[in-house]
């Protein structure tokens, strides 16, 4: 889990590794997601993100969309937005339910813009 993911042909290392701390996610004075078991993938030169398993996310308070796209080392990307947050938490939430291998363990996880949400804390 800790080793760099090459994909075959590609400059374009992806690495995913657990991160430990306490991370929380909160909107309008809700706690959306709370968790001790979020990956941390590092991806070529790209900020890293947080994905957060489902089962630590609040699924009532999202709302799935019909927003997609695509991304060429991680496969289909659906969105939720998140009602609470109105016009700014529009498709505030990304997960990849079925990604490319180079990709899988963050099947079954999300992440969230930091931008449409009033913050994600690490402790």
């Amino acid at each position: 889990m800790n080793k760099p993911i090459k994909l075959p042909g590609l400059d374009h290392p992806i690495t995913i590794t657990p991160e430990f701390r306490r991370v929380t996610v909160t909107l309008g004075g809700t706690a959306i997601a709370d968790t001790t078991r979020a990956l941390c993938l590092k991806e070529a030169s790209y900020p890293a993100v947080l994905y957060i398993p489902r089962d630590d996310v609040r699924m009532e308070q999202l709302e799935r969309t019909d927003h997609a796209t695509y991304c060429p080392y991680k496969g289909d990307c659906a969105y939720y937005s998140i009602p609470v947050g109105g016009e700014r938490s529009v498709n505030a939430v990304w997960t990849y339910e079925h990604p490319f291998p180079g990709a899988a363990q963050i099947a079954s996880y999300l992440a969230f813009y930091p931008d449409r949400v009033d913050a994600i804390n690490v402790a």
